[in-house]
């Protein structure tokens, strides 16, 4: 964590001609800025005093100029010579003491300041100008050496982060802790791929991140500060502080620390930039599946991955057995927006975005019959952003109820296709369900059962067709009779009983369900 409590505007390398006028000694200068007002804000590099009337020569920009103008009373062209002069050295702003040479502001140097947006700034009593370069020299050593010491602290704590095999995630909160602002990580296309900050900052920022991206290639401002993500002559993203409140040119040494950090992360650990993609898409379908976060809230998340969402269908998918680098070449082929993220138990999300005017229906089969060997679970497709959870958790549904089971599907399964499988599956949870399953499969759940209950699962799912059981099981009919026989006396029941082979099949299934 941080080791410093000063402000992050202590830490600025820099003072700007705003603050130089505000300290002590110089306020006892009696101050008055009559020209450039607007460029206070400026960065002071240096404080130099000179009386030349080419003084711009000596300057390499940033520096704050101290005269008494000795040299220039009774010359206007030399007056706004010198002016012109510090304008092109790109000086921080002029000083000029008031005394015997100017006892007053002169109006050609005051108006070709104004006119070049210079700071200028008369002091009305007599001033040591040594107390005022020691000063400020001074500080701006101080304030560089703290500057360079955040800068090896934020370093060393990522750093070692990185040694003790951290995840990306932890990176960014100690970034975003040493910043004080929200921190993103975007790919080259300006997808977010992994935020870091307090939730609510965060999520304003993605809020607005349509706008920010388009920007994300001008000039530095208003604290959005950031740093290229690359190596060996290759770029793959960029990290950026938004809305950092300290200096910029602090901001940027700070940016790029975290650059640094995130690069050799990505290398050490042998991730890319599509697998923080992978870890973005996973946070936000694992979110939506789960519930636990409103859906109003994921919607800033889901515009900023890159997911379109404005009047939009969205269709909800759980693939099992599915590759999710399989899935997501398959999308881009077809040309379908979606994100993909692997879940638990070997299913992996798919959420399309489709247009309005698009298909659902043919385009969900077009996806599904790209894919071998999986089970292409659907929810029927949404309008509403607020109902994509609900999709989300149906279609995860779908996949569990036929996970297991030994049914002739379609290309794309959904509710309608599980029928008492699925509602089974909801219910695998409930005590009394549970109950039921061992009572009527008590006989056969003892030891040595296993090979009856897989006898009994067949003989059930194949609609108690003997002649299919004997052929799936490799036995002859009378080895069937004799297995069945014994079943049916484990259980005491008669499977000939429409009733009492329905229970022991409504049972099985939910043992099934409880087991997986």
């Amino acid at each position: 964590m941080s080791t410093t409590s000063e402000p992050l505007e202590s830490l600025a390398p820099t003072l700007s001609v705003r603050q130089v006028l505000m300290l002590e000694r110089v306020l006892a200068g009696e101050p008055e800025v009559v020209a450039g007002a607007a460029q206070l804000d400026r960065a002071v590099r240096w404080v130099h005093v000179a009386e030349a009337a080419d003084v711009g020569v000596m300057l390499s920009g940033g520096e704050m100029v101290l005269t008494t103008g000795v040299l220039l009373a009774g010359d206007d062209g030399k007056q706004a010579e010198y002016i012109h002069s510090l304008h092109r050295a790109e000086a921080a702003a002029v000083v000029l003491g008031l005394g015997r040479a100017f006892p007053a502001a002169p109006d050609v140097m005051r108006r070709a300041a104004e006119r070049c947006g210079l700071p200028m700034v008369v002091l009305h009593r007599p001033f040591p100008f040594a107390e005022l370069t020691e000063e400020v020299q001074a500080r701006l050593v101080r304030r560089k050496f703290a500057a360079v010491s955040m800068s090896e602290a934020v370093r060393t704590a990522l750093t070692g982060l990185i040694t003790a095999g951290a995840p990306l995630q932890h990176l960014l909160d100690e970034i975003a802790h040493h910043s004080g602002c929200p921190v993103v990580v975007t790919n080259l296309a300006h997808r977010v791929l992994a935020t870091a900050g307090e939730r609510s900052a965060v999520d304003d920022v993605l809020r607005d991140w349509e706008r920010i991206a388009r920007q994300a290639g001008g000039s530095e401002g208003d604290g959005w500060i950031r740093a290229e993500l690359g190596g060996r002559g290759e770029r793959w993203g960029q990290i950026m502080l938004c809305g950092y409140r300290g200096d910029t040119a602090t901001g940027r040494l700070l940016a790029d620390r975290a650059a640094e950090s995130l690069v050799l992360h990505r290398m050490l650990g042998g991730t890319s930039a599509h697998s923080w993609e992978e870890q973005s898409a996973q946070s936000l379908l694992t979110d939506l599946v789960s519930g636990v976060v409103p859906a109003r809230q994921l919607l800033p998340r889901a515009r900023a991955a890159g997911l379109p969402v404005n009047r939009r269908t969205f269709v909800p998918l759980v693939v099992r057995d599915g590759d999710p680098a399989e899935l997501d070449r398959v999308l881009r082929l077809l040309g379908l927006p979606g994100i993909v993220a692997e879940l638990a138990d070997g299913a992996t999300a798919v959420l399309l975005s489709l247009a309005r005017d698009q298909d659902a229906a043919v385009l969900t089969a077009n996806f599904a019959a790209r894919l071998t060997q999986t089970v292409v679970a659907a929810a029927d497709p949404r309008t509403a952003w607020d109902d994509v959870p609900a999709g989300m958790r149906e279609a995860r549904h779908v996949a569990d109820a036929v996970a297991s089971g030994a049914l002739d599907l379609p290309p794309v399964v959904r509710l309608k296709d599980v029928h008492l499988r699925g509602l089974i599956r909801l219910l695998r949870d409930d005590p009394h369900v549970q109950s039921f399953a061992e009572r009527e499969l008590d006989g056969l759940l003892c030891a040595n059962g296993d090979d009856l209950l897989a006898v009994l699962r067949t003989y059930l799912a194949t609609g108690r067709n003997k002649s299919r059981t004997a052929q799936l099981h490799h036995v002859s009919r009378p080895a069937l009779y004799r297995r069945l026989e014994a079943i049916q006396g484990r259980l005491g029941v008669d499977l000939d009983d429409f009733e009492q082979a329905a229970s022991v099949h409504i049972a099985l299934l939910a043992h099934d369900a409880q087991q997986a």
